[in-house]
């Protein structure tokens, strides 16, 4: 499965964004689908997660994105979206979405996804 990840941009802080992670084929309705974001100089962060509909199509967020940013589904178009409100200078990152065939419980962790987008840059301006 290939990702391709877009909509980054330079946006001022308390701004949104949506990000689109859109997969190469009809297969990627069988992966979970995670985000993870990259600052100069930290680790990977895990940002959220939406499981495949098979199993329910639930959500998972980092903590220090809960209740700001949603992650949605669109089957039909192989594609799943990231929505960032209330963004802040913290945020900025490279935005990489991935896809993950694990058991629901690990896919938080980075090691859990066997294929990975080239990465979308989010910078927040204060």
């Amino acid at each position: 499965v290939q990702l391709q990840a877009s909509g980054g941009g330079l946006v001022q802080a308390g701004g949104s964004l949506r990000l689109s992670c859109v997969a190469s084929e009809r297969s990627s309705r069988m992966y979970h689908i995670g985000w993870f974001r990259q600052a100069p100089g930290t680790e990977r962060e895990f940002v959220g997660a939406i499981l495949r509909s098979g199993s329910g199509g639930s959500t998972y967020y980092g903590d220090s994105v809960k209740g700001r940013f949603t992650i949605s589904r669109v089957n039909a178009k192989n594609a799943v979206y990231l929505h960032m409100n209330n963004l802040k200078p913290e945020d900025t990152a490279v935005y990489y979405c991935a896809a993950s065939s694990s058991a629901i419980n690990w896919v938080k962790s980075e090691s859990a996804y066997n294929y990975w987008g080239q990465g979308t840059l989010v910078t927040v301006s204060s």
